[in-house]
């Protein structure tokens, strides 16, 4: 039997190159997610439940990548969060919440607060806007009273259609916040409010789908109700579909990505891991748009140590892209990221872009809370094939846990760790997207695919690597 070498991030290094650039900020990183959506930055947040929902989501769209809302959600509860990432930067909202008059304000409450909301429309029977309540009118108001008693009742007003620049006159005249949309007729048509017109301002990079909202996308699985979820998806808003697997090079996931691309011929279908290249042409050949790449490379995977399968994460990104190019099909490289130098060469071998996982979990914006342990404040972080993932992912699809199933049923590719406390994932971001910006820049490129083009990789031994950390100092 004839052994193929394999290597990953840390058997390599770039090969410097002469560069003309005098600033990083002369770089590009404009990047193709997938074959018809484009990023600014080439990051996505893996789709894992202690990573992505739509707070994670909306901050990496606002930086100019785009996040993967988890499957591991009931159908409602993953397009609704697929909504809150499409609603928290519409300049235009064109369906917003609304709540009938004869409401108390503890339905209204609580219906604001479960939608992250600080404001409704007040409706008739028929749609009709008859107020608006806000967090000023809530205030201190008993909370059996109805909605009708304390609204707004004058409530200033445009007609659809209204130019952007007309309703920041409005809004600044008015001294309001929410500008509510309506027809001849008085119906509900959208709102537009002060908030979603500042973050446009402030977040120029910011990735937007053809409406002015952020990208998202959503994972969807290989069994069940997979076509019911897809569709309830894509009526929310979701950019993307990622057909989630851990082996993509499958019966199962081939079928899939048939069935969901025969239903929804329009949709952008990203299916995945695979880490050879038969697996990436078969899964081009079936029809999506852009293919995932990693298998046991994850921080929290341990595929390798249970099935003794998987490829190196440099060489299945190379083997892979290869592909990639003679399709014209993006590749994503998910796993093995410490770095935005290992971000920088996953990118050189051929990946268009980076899905990210532990880098960004422990921040504000992954779900879950801040656990305190020996003084130290921690998240937790959990493969989607581990122990626990795996007992809540069969509660979600049978609606309840039995403490008869035999634990020895459950095969963990995948463990459960804590990661620090991080703060804001937008430092983060800025740290990794600089340092590609400077990896470009070594490479003598302005963009990613000027790079891919001029990347040399030099193998190097355990020496070079030691050679290559901070050495013979006491860090401080």
């Amino acid at each position: 039997m004839e052994f193929k070498e394999g290597l990953t991030f840390d058997d390599v290094l770039l090969v410097p190159k002469y560069s003309d650039i005098t600033s990083r900020t002369q770089t590009n990183l404009t990047t193709q997610l997938s074959r018809n959506i484009s990023l600014n930055i080439p990051f996505v947040s893996a789709n894992m439940d202690t990573v992505t929902e739509s707070s994670m989501a909306v901050a990496i769209a606002r930086a100019g990548g785009i996040g993967i809302i988890h499957r591991f959600l009931t159908i409602e509860e993953q397009a609704d969060e697929v909504l809150k990432v499409k609603r928290s930067g519409s300049v235009i909202i064109e369906n917003p919440y609304s709540i009938t008059g004869d409401k108390t304000i503890e339905d209204a409450l609580d219906y604001a607060e479960n939608q992250d909301i600080s404001g409704l429309l007040v409706v008739d029977d028929n749609s009709k806007l008859i107020g608006i309540v806000t967090e000023r009118d809530l205030l201190f108001a008993n909370s059996k009273n109805l909605i009708q008693d304390v609204m707004t009742k004058d409530v200033i007003t445009a007609k659809a259609g209204v130019s952007i620049d007309d309703a920041k006159e409005l809004l600044h005249k008015h001294r309001i916040e929410k500008l509510p949309l309506i027809d001849d007729s008085g119906l509900v048509k959208g709102l537009i409010t002060s908030k979603d017109i500042t973050n446009n301002a402030d977040y120029p990079n910011a990735s937007k789908d053809s409406k002015g909202r952020p990208l998202v996308g959503a994972a969807v699985g290989v069994k069940g109700d997979f076509l019911e979820r897809s569709e309830s998806l894509l009526e929310a808003g979701a950019d993307t579909l990622v057909v989630d697997i851990a082996h993509g090079h499958s019966e199962n996931a081939i079928s899939t990505v048939k069935h969901i691309k025969k239903a929804f011929p329009d949709c952008e279908l990203i299916a995945g891991n695979i880490a050879t290249a038969q697996g990436a042409e078969d899964l081009m050949k079936a029809g999506v748009d852009a293919v995932k790449v990693g298998v046991g490379s994850g921080s929290i995977c341990i595929t390798r140590v249970i099935t003794g399968s998987g490829v190196p994460q440099l060489t299945a990104v190379m083997d892979c892209a290869k592909i990639g190019r003679d399709y014209g099909i993006p590749i994503i490289s998910d796993g093995g990221t410490r770095t935005s130098g290992d971000a920088t060469k996953a990118l050189a071998a051929g990946a268009s872009t980076v899905m990210v996982g532990s880098m960004l979990g422990g921040t504000d914006e992954s779900p879950g809370t801040v656990l305190t342990k020996n003084g130290k404040r921690f998240k937790v972080y959990r493969g989607m094939a581990s122990l626990a993932a795996s007992i809540g992912r069969k509660s979600k699809e049978t609606g309840s846990t039995s403490f008869d199933d035999d634990l020895n049923d459950y095969v963990a590719e995948g463990v459960e760790a804590m990661v620090p406390y991080k703060g804001t994932v937008v430092d983060i971001l800025k740290q990794l997207t600089g340092g590609v910006r400077s990896g470009l820049s070594y490479c003598g490129a302005h963009t990613i695919p000027q790079m891919q083009t001029n990347a040399e990789f030099i193998k190097m031994s355990r020496a070079g690597f030691a050679e290559s950390q901070p050495h013979d100092v006491s860090l401080m």
